[in-house]
């Protein structure tokens, strides 16, 4: 029998929770303590979890785990997707990796830089929109600071399109989008236009750092 709770690295075994009755009762120490353990593989030894972030982890793991209760206390939609925004450098992109495995049997996401969608454009034309357009999960980093589209002398915003097929899928067929910015949604709003911005309202949880969160790359 498969415990979700219950996640092996290596010869290490974390128990994130208690099994009782067919629920599990996630801890968030014990989450905490995986994510770090699993940042340092990732991301070597000198990755660590923040005091200062644990409001915000708090959020996001319960989210993960999809604890509807706890969502709910918070404003969080468990079927919306997550935008995550923060300054450069608060540790964004390196949580969005992370958090998926908390969840080893839940669909996973992959995070992709968004500056790559553009580069995939203007390479091999719309069939990238098309491509992320599709049934998959994806986390879209850095969302917002990405270069306009180019193909053939022909100007996209590629993420703008792209965010609007995944409005249609998530509308159609509740398939989640996640992103990360370091743009308020005044910015966005001006990067992508008012339709996109309606959109990504109905389609995004905002979760944000503290504006004056310190740069963990330092």
């Amino acid at each position: 029998m498969d415990y979700p709770h219950i996640i092996t690295e290596g010869n290490t075994t974390y128990r994130l929770g208690e099994l009782k009755g067919n629920q599990v009762l996630y801890s968030f120490e014990k989450m905490l303590k995986y994510l770090e353990a699993k940042g340092k593989l990732m991301f070597g030894d000198n990755f660590k979890i923040y005091e200062e972030d644990h409001g915000l982890l708090l959020q996001l793991c319960n989210y993960m785990i999809r604890d509807y209760d706890s969502c709910k206390k918070y404003g969080l939609d468990p079927n919306k997707g997550l935008l995550l925004s923060g300054p450069v450098g608060c540790g964004k992109t390196s949580l969005m990796r992370l958090l998926k495995f908390l969840v080893p049997y839940q669909r996973p996401y992959t995070v992709i830089p968004s500056r790559n969608l553009v580069f995939g454009f203007n390479h091999i034309g719309y069939k990238t929109i098309s491509d992320y357009g599709d049934g998959q999960y994806f986390c879209f980093d850095d969302l917002g600071v990405e270069p306009l589209g180019k193909h053939f002398g022909k100007d996209c915003n590629v993420m703008g399109e792209i965010l609007l097929s995944r409005y249609e899928l998530f509308v159609n067929h509740q398939v989640r989008t996640h992103c990360t910015t370091n743009l308020n949604a005044k910015e966005l709003e001006e990067r992508y236009g008012k339709r996109v911005r309606s959109r990504m309202r109905q389609m995004f949880n905002l979760v944000a750092f503290d504006h004056n969160s310190k740069d963990k790359r330092k």
